[in-house]
């Protein structure tokens, strides 16, 4: 293998450049030419392609974002635009891809699989919500994100007695929200894996009163309800003052923690490692504390096991 190209794809996540000049210098290092994809599967298609060399990547390893950009792609999900995409992989000569991002970036990569074209998938995104590896490039800087905000307000929250409802990403998975929650020691947590009802949280809050606690943390997943209407419930029905805090694409960016950035440099290494070997149609994962790699025509869906277990010992702590 001489060329290998690189493109990372869906949300952009802390740590991603890491991963970038991880691939392209490890590339470099066993004198494979490489490529970078710009904006995504929608950059393949329209051949927005770049050799890249050791300065293409220099001093981005502690920014935020995507040195490649990203987009969303409908032509990259019809069958002409999956054609087209190895047309121009093929007109560059490159002979395997890199794809970073989540689990509709490995869909996308599942499709080049099928037909043919060796790709490696590298998990990137603060969701976490990959199987087959416990974390994902982006959620740990994304994670500390959170968590500075919830103790942020858990000090006004305190000073003024309210009710605060704090609202994470994850429309379908609540990794941030359930961690945050755990780490910052909220009175309810609510996600879209676990069925929780707003009488729940109102009871709680009802009974933590009763013992003389004036202030509270819920902390919400996007994809669990609406920060909103669980404020105006707990207002209307215990008459408590309580705000809102929407912490939207402030988790998103950000410069990359240490974690974040050692972890996207041995998944980018991996990965041109995994090409070299004649691997493909696989994703590099941890579990464990252990590299590995599994199919990438797999199903990305985590398993709700751990969720479960954090989500109970939250519970037991915020009696």
């Amino acid at each position: 293998m001489k060329r290998i190209g690189i493109l990372t794809s869906g949300g952009d996540a802390p740590g991603m450049n890491a991963a970038i000049r991880a691939v392209v210098r490890s590339c470099i290092y066993h004198d494979i030419e490489v490529f970078g994809i710009y904006y995504g599967y929608q950059g393949l298609i329209d051949g927005e392609i770049k050799q890249l060399d050791i300065g293409s990547v220099g001093d981005i390893i502690q920014k935020g974002g995507t040195m490649l950009f990203s987009s969303r792609s409908e032509d990259f999900k019809t069958e002409e635009g999956q054609q087209k995409a190895i047309e121009q992989l093929n007109h560059y000569g490159i002979e395997g891809l890199v794809i970073i991002g989540g689990d509709g970036s490995f869909k996308g990569a599942k499709k080049l699989t099928e037909k043919g074209y060796p790709c490696i998938g590298i998990p990137g995104t603060i969701d976490n919500d990959i199987a087959g590896t416990d974390y994902t490039i982006g959620f740990d800087t994304a994670l500390n994100t959170v968590i500075e905000a919830v103790d942020k307000i858990r000090d006004t929250a305190t000073s003024h007695e309210r009710i605060y409802v704090i609202e994470a990403m994850g429309r379908d998975a609540g990794d941030l929200a359930l961690w945050a929650g755990l780490a910052g020691g909220a009175e309810s947590i609510l996600i879209p894996e676990i069925k929780t009802s707003y009488d729940d949280v109102i009871q709680k809050i009802k009974r933590g009163h009763e013992r003389g606690k004036r202030h509270s943390i819920i902390m919400l997943a996007e994809g669990a309800g609406n920060a909103y209407d669980i404020a105006e419930r707990i207002k209307d029905e215990l008459n408590f003052s309580t705000r809102v805090t929407i912490l939207g694409h402030t988790q998103r960016g950000g410069s990359p923690s240490a974690y974040d950035r050692v972890i996207a440099s041995r998944f980018g290494a991996y990965a041109v490692e995994l090409l070299l070997n004649g691997k493909q149609g696989r994703m590099v994962g941890l579990e464990n504390n252990q590299f590995v790699d599994y199919d990438l025509t797999g199903n990305f869906d985590k398993s709700n096991k751990e969720i479960e277990e954090l989500y109970n010992l939250s519970s037991q702590l915020s009696i």
